[in-house]
């Protein structure tokens, strides 16, 4: 069936913002259906006097109130019953901007079956009543729907695939007022329909007279979160067996995988890190780590499958949440390194006498750095006049929460970094000037960034071949310089192991033989790379699968 969408207004005594709506959306060609819910005399003429058959806009009213839900209801069925395949339902309090209707439509068309979804981008209209009341929603839908992809489950601004609806109301009913929006979401997402969140501007217009009952609707609204809850008890398994997969087909590059914890997850763990020291922010990361391992399952089969590579056994869930928890405890000693709670002294120098021929070399140099372990711990104990040595290549904007975050600890934590997918002549002309200043450029290769996907070559890693980038050893060669590989690893009781290999004086790619010299370095590094990840597989922070074909 081809994408035929069509728009369902909703409406009980709204009337001053609907003719313009109604307008909008003719004029981008699109046939309305307008439901009056019982509304008063004044606004039902209004409301009546809109239909135009030829122009598409069909009027249906309901004689009693029924409530929003029970209005959206029947405009899905009058929208079934005239061939259309979505439905595009719009508030008519005139709150949504409908500039972002075609973005909407072209999501909705590209991935049919999915419920796409407005995300309101709010100015200060808005009542901080009202954005309290949001936010404890937001919440509850977090827990009812175990993701945090539904960022917003009250807009009155989507896209409906009616055949998934139908299916849907064919076994179970969602709320008739206030709830029905959040409900059907849920309820929605537990059968496998995925949702699409589309930035939407959204203000609240002078005079709007709202249908929100204060006591009635917010005890409906608790009654369905209540129900909800008790569902999805019920129903686990069921409910996980079902959930959606990421509309574009689980895209398998690292980058693609969007940061899973939302900025107040983050900031959540940064203030009991501030008020109750690092033992108590462990014991708290015990429950977000098993929410996150239970509903991630691209980042969970991967760290399985790695698990099982590099022990030589199956894996246990065990073993992953280990995986995991060690994973999160990274982030806080991140924070505790950069808040100043964690002395220089920690960090323990495999060779420092290597390290000080380094820091005593006048000329500029690379620094191979890797996923395992952490090295931002060195960034942030080292001292200033090396840090401000040291720019760093990063790709951060699929954790921008947590950074975010972390440069509220300190500010400079964010400073001397470029981010991979901007590196062009110009970033490479300057990063040849740090170099030439006597300065150090840090960079990861143990990850195929965005634009160099098709720049790799395959090595031996834990015995399995591996893509790895070319990136890091052409940048060496542009770069003429020393080329160092830095590792920093916890050890358990004892701090961090701080290590610094000299990889190479210099890196020549000769003509004609540029891809078998890339190729050798590149297993040279492996090699480096899994010496450290055997001596301890759990600070390997690679969550993606890393051996195959997309990364």
């Amino acid at each position: 069936m081809s994408f035929s969408p069509c728009v369902l207004i909703p409406t009980h005594n709204h009337f001053r913002a609907l003719p313009e709506i109604v307008d909008r959306v003719v004029a981008a060609g699109l046939p309305v259906f307008v439901v009056d819910d019982g509304s008063a005399a004044e606004t039902a003429a209004v409301v009546a006097a809109l239909a135009d058959p030829q122009r598409r806009v069909f009027v249906h009213r309901r004689e009693s109130n029924g409530g929003k839900g029970a209005a959206v209801l029947d405009g899905f069925r009058l929208a079934w019953e005239a061939g259309f395949t979505h439905a595009v339902q719009v508030d008519a309090d005139g709150q949504h901007d409908l500039d972002a209707l075609p973005r909407m439509l072209a999501e909705a068309e590209a991935h049919p079956e999915a419920l796409v979804s407005g995300h309101p981008q709010y100015d200060d209209s808005i009542p901080k009543s009202r954005k309290i009341g949001r936010w404890v929603t937001h919440l509850w839908v977090f827990v009812e729907t175990l993701s945090l992809r539904i960022t917003d489950s009250m807009c009155g601004f989507r896209v409906y695939p009616l055949a998934a609806c139908r299916a849907m109301l064919a076994e179970e009913r969602p709320g008739d007022r206030m709830e029905f929006d959040t409900e059907i979401m849920v309820r929605l997402f537990w059968r496998g329909v995925a949702p699409i969140m589309v930035p939407v501007r959204v203000t609240y217009p002078p005079h709007n007279t709202s249908n929100f009952d204060v006591w009635r609707d917010n005890l409906r609204i608790s009654a369905m979160h209540t129900r909800l809850v008790l569902t999805l008890l019920a129903r686990l398994p069921r409910i996980l067996a079902h959930r959606p997969a990421r509309p574009d087909g689980a895209a398998s590059h690292w980058a693609s995988l969007a940061e899973r914890g939302a900025g107040w997850g983050v900031r959540l763990v940064a203030a009991a890190y501030r008020l109750l020291g690092l033992r108590a922010c462990k014991a708290l990361l015990v429950p977000v780590v098993g929410y996150f391992y239970l509903t991630g399952k691209a980042q969970r089969r991967a760290s399985l499958d790695f698990l099982r590579t590099v022990l030589g056994r199956e894996a246990t869930w065990r073993d992953g949440f280990r995986h995991f928890m060690d994973f999160a405890l990274r982030g806080v000693e991140t924070l505790a390194a950069w808040s100043g709670a964690i002395p220089a002294s920690d960090v323990h120098v495999d060779d420092p006498q290597a390290l000080q021929a380094a820091l005593d070399d006048p000329r500029g140099a690379l620094l191979v750095v890797s996923h395992h372990g952490n090295v931002e711990i060195l960034r942030a104990l080292m001292d200033r006049r090396l840090r401000d040595r040291l720019t760093v290549l990063v790709h951060t904007r699929h954790a921008e929460n947590y950074n975010r975050v972390l440069r509220e600890f300190r500010p400079e934590a964010g400073a001397r970094m470029i981010q991979v997918t901007e590196i062009g002549p110009a970033t490479a002309i300057a990063l040849r000037d740090c170099i030439e200043r006597g300065e150090w450029v840090a960079i990861a290769a143990d990850r195929v960034p965005v634009l160099s996907r098709q720049r790799v070559v395959s090595v031996p890693f834990l015995g399995r071949p591996a893509a790895f980038s070319q990136g890091p050893w052409l940048l060496a060669s542009l770069l003429e310089c020393p080329v160092y590989l830095m590792f920093c690893r916890r050890e358990k009781g004892n701090g961090w192991r701080f290590g610094l290999e000299s990889f190479s004086e210099r890196v020549v790619l000769p003509r004609g033989e540029r891809l078998a010299a890339m190729t050798g370095l590149a297993a040279d590094y492996a090699k480096a790379l899994e010496v450290q990840v055997r001596r301890d597989p759990w600070q390997w922070y690679n969550f993606f699968d890393f051996w195959g074909d997309g990364r």
